[in-house]
């Protein structure tokens, strides 16, 4: 659990650093960049022959889903909502979690599903905390879209990584998904993306994307599916929202974004009563 909630807390910032840093920019070419970052930081442990051509498909779809997919929908939704909305939207992502390990695994757990409720529950109470984006709907749908890929590709990840036992290491195995990922935002973005817009990009800019490439997505990503094998699928759900509350407290404390400090220390206090639930045997 403490690798879920450090890659948490990293990734609290990264919903103000991209609105702030990177606004303007192409999402889809924000996503090559960032994704292309994540890879080269597995590629020198990457170990690919010594992976079945079969399983070794199957990690690249599972990056392709959980980071490349979810990267175009999550980069495009900041064109539509502030920061710490699309933090806010996330709120779903333990439900996510929850339904699809039940038809995955074809059993149900209930406290898990009393878990994701109670985070989600947590999650809602900043919502609260600030006023809304006009164009409210599409940047949620999108940020849905998002988290959804997400889930997926982690549950997607626990199991393929359970049954693939070869000796191989998980930083021997993570350049496979991040290939998939580069692969299908480098097929999306290929003829719909202005690829002069690097000519403009600033040091700022470019510095902000290796930050975000090689520790928020190609570290984080990596310590996220460690921890995610290491905790039971309702615990990896509430987690998922640990992000939320923890995006909008750095929006108050670095950012200098308002929000109800007392409706954030409750929405922490649920979600720290999700994971106990969660844990629950």
């Amino acid at each position: 659990m403490l690798y879920l909630l450090l890659v948490s807390l990293v990734w609290a910032f990264s919903f103000g650093l991209v609105k702030g840093q990177l606004a303007g920019l192409d999402a889809k070419l924000v996503a090559v960049l960032r994704l292309a970052l994540s890879l080269l930081v597995f590629l020198p442990f990457a170990r690919w022959r010594a992976v079945p051509r079969a399983a070794r498909w199957r990690f690249i779809a599972i990056g392709a889903v959980q980071f490349g997919a979810m990267y175009l929908l999550y980069l495009r939704a900041y064109a539509y909502l502030a920061a710490y909305e699309v933090a806010l939207f996330t709120i779903f992502t333990p439900f996510y979690v929850v339904l699809l390990d039940a038809a995955l695994e074809r059993r149900w757990q209930t406290r898990f599903l009393l878990a994701a409720g109670v985070a989600a529950s947590g999650a809602a109470l900043v919502i609260y905390m600030t006023p809304h984006s006009p164009h409210l709907l599409t940047g949620f749908l999108l940020v849905q879209g998002s988290d959804f890929c997400f889930a997926l590709g982690q549950l997607a990840w626990r199991r393929e990584r359970a049954r693939f036992a070869n000796g191989l290491s998980d930083a021997q195995l993570f350049a496979l998904p991040y290939a998939g990922a580069v692969a299908l935002a480098l097929a999306v973005s290929g003829f719909t993306t202005d690829w002069r817009q690097l000519t403009t990009i600033t040091p700022t800019q470019f510095a902000t994307i290796a930050y975000l490439g090689i520790v928020a997505s190609g570290l984080c990503f990596f310590w996220w599916n460690v921890g995610a094998r290491r905790v039971n699928a309702g615990i990896l759900a509430v987690l998922n929202n640990a992000k939320m509350p923890l995006g909008v407290a750095c929006s108050l404390l670095v950012f200098g974004e308002q929000a109800d400090p007392v409706l954030l220390l409750l929405s922490l206090a649920l979600l720290g009563a999700a994971i106990v639930i969660a844990g629950r045997k």
